[in-house]
């Protein structure tokens, strides 16, 4: 992520209830999350309400434990006429926080919606 933020969108712990038979966090709970931070930065922009519309790209580089502390970061990408691209980075944080490790990383779509929920401009920067 060429511009990562300072700050991350979201910082979550996963729990017992979000491990796959592996042990592992689901990598849906992991999807979930990384949707969540890309709406708030993508409505943000918006200054609205938005919806995703697609997932252009994610890759799954290292799972997330148990107890790991999960930091999503997002950055807008591109901005189109009524989508936004947000680029998405997330860190897990473990070992008592001396470990950091990108877990994953993805390029989620975005667009603007009007009250009828259909597609609106989205306002220059």
């Amino acid at each position: 992520m060429s511009e990562t933020p300072r700050d991350p969108i979201l910082r979550v712990v996963p729990g017992p209830t979000d491990i796959n038979a592996n042990g592992h966090i689901f990598g849906g709970w992991v999807l979930s999350q990384m949707d969540i931070a890309a709406g708030i930065v993508a409505s943000r922009r918006a200054r609205g309400p938005v919806a995703t519309v697609a997932i252009e790209a994610m890759e799954f580089i290292a799972p997330i434990h148990v107890r790991d502390v999960i930091s999503v970061f997002a950055v807008i990408e591109r901005v189109g006429r009524t989508s936004m691209g947000v680029r998405i980075e997330v860190v897990a944080t473990r070992d008592l926080g001396t470990t950091e490790v990108k877990v994953t990383e993805g390029l989620f779509t975005f667009v603007a919606l009007d009250a009828d929920n259909r597609p609106r401009a989205v306002q220059p920067a």
